[in-house]
C-alpha cells in the first residue's frame, strides 16, 4: 500500500511543495517525477498518476510549480516553459536525493503540457533515463498557427502580452483572464470545459482558474517538437485521435532518435486526466516501460 508524505524542496528562488509517494516493501525504489497540464496544480491530476505509479512499486513525486498552488514565487500563476523546465530540474535533484529512491533508476511523466517539459528536462538532464509523455501537448510555432487563428490570431496574442508585459514591469500588476471559460472572449480556452469547471474534477478550489496575459509569448515561442532529436531516452507516448493535436505527438515521436512506442488509445484529451479506463491505461502503460527501461543496476 503506497503512503504519501507532503515534501518541499528548493526550486532555486523559491521553496516548492510536492507529495511524495512510496511504495510500500523495503529498499530504495525507481523514481519518477510527475506533472500535469499548463496552469495545473498538483491535486488536479499529477497527484492521481504519482499514487497510481507508486502503487506499481515507483516513488513518485507531484508538486506545484513555482508561483502555483502550495509553492512560492511570483508572479503567481504564470506559465513561463523555461522555468517549469528548471522547477523539474530541481524535482529531479530532490528526488535523486531521497533516502527512498534508487537515484539511478529515474524517469519523468509528463500529462498534457508537462510533455513539453519533461522533455525540455531531459534533453539536458542524463539524470532522467526514461520518459512516459501522455496525452502529450507538443507543438511548435506551425501548430501554434493552427490552434490559435493562423498568423494574425498569434500576432494578436503576442501583442496582448507586450502590452500586459509592459504594465506588469512599471506596475507590478499582472493582467489575468480566465483559463478556461465558454463567457470570456479573452479565456486561454474559451470554452466551457467540464474538467475544469466540475468541482468533483479538476474544478478545485486550489486551481484559481487564471491565466496571466503576459505569458502568451513565452507559451506560443517554446518549440517542444524541436526538443525530439535530442532525446536519447527511451520514450513512450500514449495518445488519442479525439485528444489535443495528435499531429504534434506523431511528429515528436517520428523525430525520436531512441527506444520508442507509441500506444493509441481511445477518449478525448480530459479523459485522459481523471477517466478510466484511460487514465489506468495510461498508468499500467508507463509502470510497464519505466520498469523495462529502469531494471537494476
Amino acid at each position: 500500500m503506497a503512503s504519501q508524505e507532503k515534501v518541499e524542496f528548493s526550486g532555486g528562488d523559491s521553496a516548492l511543495t510536492g507529495n511524495l509517494f512510496l511504495p510500500g516493501g523495503t529498499g530504495p525504489a525507481p523514481g519518477i517525477v510527475v506533472a500535469g497540464t499548463w496552469t495545473s496544480v498538483k491535486e488536479q491530476m499529477a497527484d492521481r498518476y504519482a499514487e497510481r505509479l507508486a502503487d506499481r512499486g515507483f516513488a513518485a513525486l507531484s508538486f506545484d510549480f513555482t508561483g502555483y498552488g502550495e509553492s512560492e514565487g511570483e508572479p503567481r500563476d504564470y506559465e513561463a516553459p523555461e522555468l517549469k523546465v528548471r522547477d523539474i530540474h530541481h524535482a529531479v535533484t530532490f528526488l535523486a536525493g531521497h533516502s527512498a529512491v534508487d537515484a539511478t533508476r529515474l524517469g519523468a511523466l509528463g500529462v498534457c503540457a508537462a510533455a513539453m517539459y519533461m522533455s525540455g528536462n531531459a534533453v539536458d538532464d542524463p539524470r532522467v533515463r526514461s520518459l512516459a509523455l501522455v496525452a502529450p501537448w507538443l507543438h511548435d510555432p506551425e501548430i501554434c498557427r493552427e490552434v490559435y487563428g493562423g498568423e494574425e490570431g498569434v500576432a494578436g496574442k503576442l501583442a496582448e502580452a507586450a502590452r500586459a508585459r509592459t504594465e506588469y514591469e512599471a506596475t507590478g500588476v499582472v493582467e489575468y483572464v480566465p483559463v478556461v471559460s465558454g463567457s470570456h472572449l479573452r479565456a486561454a480556452m474559451p470554452f466551457d470545459i467540464d474538467f475544469y469547471l466540475n468541482p468533483g474534477r479538476g474544478g478545485l478550489a486550489q486551481w484559481p482558474n487564471r491565466f496571466a496575459v503576459m505569458e502568451w509569448r513565452e507559451w506560443l515561442e517554446y518549440d517542444s517538437i524541436s526538443l525530439a532529436p535530442r532525446l536519447t531516452q527511451p520514450v513512450l507516448l500514449v495518445h488519442s485521435e479525439d485528444a489535443a493535436i495528435p499531429d504534434g505527438a506523431r511528429r515528436f515521436y517520428a523525430a525520436l532518435p531512441g527506444p520508442k512506442e507509441f500506444l493509441w488509445i481511445e477518449g478525448d484529451q480530459f479523459a485522459f486526466y481523471d477517466q478510466d479506463p484511460q487514465v489506468t491505461t495510461a498508468v499500467n502503460a508507463a509502470a510497464a516501460h519505466f520498469t523495462r527501461t529502469l531494471p537494476p543496476e
